[in-house]
């Protein structure tokens, strides 16, 4: 019996950018496929072809045995294909109702929209693969984990047997990761046949029944858990071996460094972001702070930073109040800064590497005298930080915008280090990098703290929270939850106060 799926020798160039090179693919009836690799491993664009979103170069694609051409979403989904992206394809002010039958709606004496049977249907795909969704309900009152099933139940609406999901767990808590992957072992006994796109090791280990790993746009290998482990799983994606694990000594905490007294922030359309926050980060310690993105997290690293004016509050850095202050203020004051968004707030892309590697200090001694830039004192401190920071560049004098996303965080790592620092603003340091890139910039962030430094760590990923935190805070719309001993803090404690529980110890 032939697979239900198979790609064989799918290739596609972009301008500069070989994103899949002969890829070859099977998916078999009932199978979690998972798909793994690093940012630009070429996972996506090579699930964009199956969609019919990008038309490949070369290659064919074999559904239950037929060569089939796929020229658009709606090919694919003829051929029973569906796809979860990442970031969700809903309408909030609409039910779930009204967003399943987007595009495939049932008409009633011939005029009317038929929600009653597009209900029952909804209610009946809930109850045969658990995935609990009320019809009634306005999407944009469900919590992220279910309206990600309301997206997979748009795809059993259309009879999809063949599911792609994206990075489907970016945006879950531990506890709605869990529930996901009890959906996808139903989906799986009974038939459905997921590929499942991720970076995380430990999710592929805990769901797949195969891997795939790729890396510079090939396959790799292809192996089960059972005869891998997550070592050899990031060698493979990175091609050499990789430390997981953050080796780091107990913290020897100091004076508070940073102070944060019932900060309020606004968002960009006005509303609450950040509600009453209070926390200090004492030198030699790493205080994380995890949550879901977008409860506040984003906002409250720009009030820290000078960004984006607070509502109310107060920030004192070293006992110096800076609340409001502007961010070369701040800098000056001993913060270093690495952004959330390295391309929009941490480099300037068309200029060189070198004058990025200097970009908060061009303005002071050595690099300028009298008002004129020094550029062969920058063009030497450049090249010594390149060598320092394995930043692999052709050139100092080549443009970051033309440098990995690796490469283009080590700028900004190795700018943000190189100077005298008390205190660290890390903003998801490590976000979009490859496994060796992660292990080089967590232990950067390890040096920094032994060195005495302050560090307030913020992301989404909560094995890095985990991982490189003393202290762990929680932030769940806008306020802390929490704030637990490292040591102490438990996935599933850490979890419920993610999802806005808090259990009396």
């Amino acid at each position: 019996m032939p697979p239900v799926l198979e790609l064989r020798g799918i290739t596609k160039s972009f301008p500069g950018v070989l994103a899949n090179d002969h890829i070859n693919l099977t998916l078999e009836e009932g199978e979690v496929h998972a798909l793994l690799g690093e940012n630009g491993a070429g996972k996506t664009t090579l699930m964009n072809i199956l969609y019919g979103l990008y038309s490949p170069d070369e290659g064919e694609i074999f559904v239950r045995g037929r060569r089939v051409e796929i020229r658009g979403p709606g090919d694919a989904i003829a051929l029973g294909i569906g796809m979860v992206h990442q970031h969700f394809m809903l309408v909030p002010v609409l039910t779930v109702t009204e967003n399943v039958m987007l595009g495939v709606e049932s008409i009633k004496n011939g005029v009317f929209l038929d929600r009653a049977a597009a209900a029952r249907r909804i209610r009946e795909i809930s109850r045969q693969y658990g995935l609990h969704v009320d019809p009634d309900a306005l999407v944009k009152t469900l919590p992220v984990g279910v309206q990600q099933r309301v997206e997979i139940i748009k795809l059993l609406y259309r009879q999809a047997d063949i599911l792609i999901l994206d990075e489907p767990t970016a945006v879950l808590t531990p506890q709605e990761v869990e529930e996901l992957f009890k959906v996808i072992r139903s989906l799986a006994a009974q038939g459905k046949s997921v590929i499942f796109i991720t970076h995380k090791l430990k999710e592929v280990m805990a769901i797949a029944d195969r891997i795939t790993v790729l890396r510079n746009g090939r396959v790799v290998g292809t192996t089960t858990p059972s005869q891998t482990t997550e070592e050899q799983l990031a060698s493979m994606m990175v091609g050499r071996e990789v430390l997981l694990r953050v080796n780091k000594k107990p913290a020897t905490p100091g004076e508070t460094v940073l102070e944060v007294e019932n900060l309020e922030v606004l968002d960009d359309r006005g509303n609450p972001a950040v509600r009453g926050v209070s926390f200090e980060v004492r030198a030699g310690e790493v205080l994380g702070i995890a949550g879901v993105q977008g409860n506040g997290q984003t906002e409250l690293v720009q009030a820290l930073t000078g960004l984006r004016h607070p509502l109310a509050g107060r920030v004192r850095i070293l006992g110096t109040e800076v609340t409001g202050a502007p961010p070369r203020h701040i800098l000056e004051r001993g913060v270093a800064h690495v952004p959330e968004d390295r391309q929009q707030d941490g480099l300037v892309l068309s200029f060189p590497v070198a004058d990025n590697l200097v970009l908060n200090t061009y303005y002071l001694p050595p690099f300028a005298r009298a008002g004129t830039l020094q550029q062969e004192v920058i063009f030497t401190v450049a090249e010594q930080r390149a060598r320092e920071f394995d930043i692999r560049t052709p050139s100092i004098l080549t443009p970051v915008a033309n440098l990995s996303g690796g490469n283009q965080q080590k700028v900004i790592v190795a700018r943000e280090f190189s100077r005298p620092i008390r205190l660290l603003i890390a903003s998801q340091p490590t976000r979009g990098l490859d496994v060796g890139s992660i292990e080089y910039i967590h232990q950067r962030i390890i040096a920094k703290r032994d060195e005495g430094c302050a560090v307030l760590l913020v992301s989404p990923e909560l094995d890095e929270v985990m991982s490189l935190s003393d202290r762990i805070a929680v932030m769940y719309e806008g306020r802390i939850m929490d704030i637990l001993p490292a040591d102490q803090a438990t996935r599933e404690e850490i979890g419920l106060l993610m999802a806005g529980v808090k259990r009396n110890r």
